[in-house]
């Protein structure tokens, strides 16, 4: 009798130590999830350029780029119009929408794969779902909740259904999700277990899209909003913290997105530089940055620092922004930036207006080096010292360098040229931006 007690405690903790290393690093908190449905969970996701494996040139993919970020900065400024003349200005129901990166995943109980849009300047979680009275083309077959063991509704008592900016209630929480452009998505809220490589995520909240309009979206099955609202993915998680490494844009190599418990930046990449992240009470979901100078060569260029401060109506500011290409600078600020560097790099321009950038220079035909002046953005407590590629482009057959950057109004973007070979963390909890540079074709 004693020896079989002895075997049955014997088994009871070798399938206690066999649960504590075959389980995945999920757990749940029923009494979180009735607050805010906080996921313990860390996972590692690949991000592939929406114009990656299309037979185009280095000069094409940069134009479609542009063209792309030049719509996402007039979604911007209709956003900020929209607000503005908004009688409820903080809920103002418009988001940036679309990106440059697309993420894998899978929904659903038993799980079905997905394309997805990475966005950083919305929240929202959508796809493509039936029945569906107004869909776009998508390469995979539309979601289709009645497959799915995991699927529910969101009652319009839930935390998430009051963080949308104008729910109604009908048969569950209903959203209407408008970006600006006038494209748009609606639906009904839902739960959902998402799978991201080898991990399942149970309860994500997410918008399940009966009626879906506009361009750029069929570029994915629809959009992951990483944005600093209640409703995104990474404020989902207990850990709210993500961090991204994009590979130049001329290379093949995929780029990397780490959510949750493993986004972090390590030390022995290099030197870490950590800015406070600014909230804007009247754009909350954007991750702005103090923006506090910029040197080009060895002049720091003579503008005020409230420049880059937004202001009493939430325009102005500058905000980090994986989803668009080139970096735009306040109009004032650029046109000082780009005397500099014309004065500096002692090359002729090029006004063709070819590239769709605003500040070419023609090449010499006699030296494949050409020097360029250093570029530091000084922020809050942290100076990005950029590397040349991260700032200018050239392509000798064409004969041009190119500075990457634009001018803008109402708004400044650190575009993500300016971010390539970077770990960049996006850290919610503390507040805090971190960047440091490494290969990241290599993490």
């Amino acid at each position: 009798m004693a020896s079989l007690y002895s075997l049955c405690c014997v088994l009871f903790l070798a399938l206690a130590i066999v649960a504590l290393y075959v389980s995945p690093a999920v757990s749940t908190s029923r009494r979180g999830f009735e607050r805010r449905n906080e996921v313990e969970v860390g996972f590692r996701v690949m991000l592939k350029h929406v114009d990656s494996g299309k037979n185009l040139t280095k000069w094409e993919r940069i134009q479609r780029g542009i063209k792309r970020g030049q719509r996402r900065l007039q979604r911007l400024s209709v956003m900020f119009s929209t607000a503005i003349s908004s009688s409820s200005v903080v809920k103002a129901p418009v988001a940036a929408g679309n990106g440059e990166f697309l993420m894998y995943l899978s929904i659903g109980t038993p799980p079905k794969s997905y394309s997805a849009v990475m966005d950083t300047g919305s929240d929202l979680i959508w796809t493509q779902c039936k029945p569906c009275s107004q869909c776009f083309k998508q390469s995979t077959p539309i979601f289709d909740p009645k497959l799915s063991s995991t699927f529910s509704k969101l009652s319009c008592s839930s935390h998430l259904c009051a963080a949308l900016p104008e729910p109604t209630c009908g048969d569950g929480c209903k959203y209407v999700y408008s970006y600006g452009d006038y494209s748009s998505t609606q639906g009904v809220m839902a739960t959902e277990t998402f799978t991201f490589g080898k991990v399942s995520v149970p309860n994500i909240g997410f918008g399940c899209g009966e009626e879906n309009d506009g361009e750029g979206f069929s570029q994915g099955a629809g959009l992951v909003g990483l944005g600093r609202g209640p409703l995104s993915l990474v404020s989902q998680l207990k850990e709210p913290k993500f961090s991204y490494c994009l590979t130049p844009f001329d290379e093949t190599q995929k780029s990397t997105l780490l959510m949750g418990s493993i986004a972090s930046v390590n030390r022995t990449l290099g030197a870490i530089k950590t800015t406070p992240l600014i909230h804007n009470p009247l754009q909350p979901s954007f991750y702005y940055l103090s923006l506090q100078g910029i040197t080009v060569g060895g002049t720091r260029l003579p503008f005020n620092e409230s420049t880059f401060a937004f202001q009493n109506d939430g325009s102005g500011g500058l905000i980090i922004d994986s989803g668009t290409t080139i970096t735009y600078l306040e109009e004032s600020v650029f046109n000082v930036l780009s005397k500099r560097f014309i004065k500096q790099m002692k090359l002729p321009a090029d006004n063709s207006g070819s590239t769709g950038l605003e500040l070419c220079f023609i090449l010499p035909s006699d030296t494949s080096e050409v020097k360029v002046p250093k570029l530091i953005f000084h922020f809050d407590g942290a100076d990005l010292d950029l590397p040349g590629e991260n700032y200018v482009i050239a392509d000798s057959k064409m004969g041009l360098i190119c500075l990457a950057m634009g001018r803008s109004n109402g708004i400044s973007i650190l575009g993500n040229i300016q971010q390539q070979n970077m770990l960049v963390l996006h850290d919610l909890k503390k507040k805090t931006l971190s960047f440091v540079q490494t290969q990241c074709h290599k993490l």
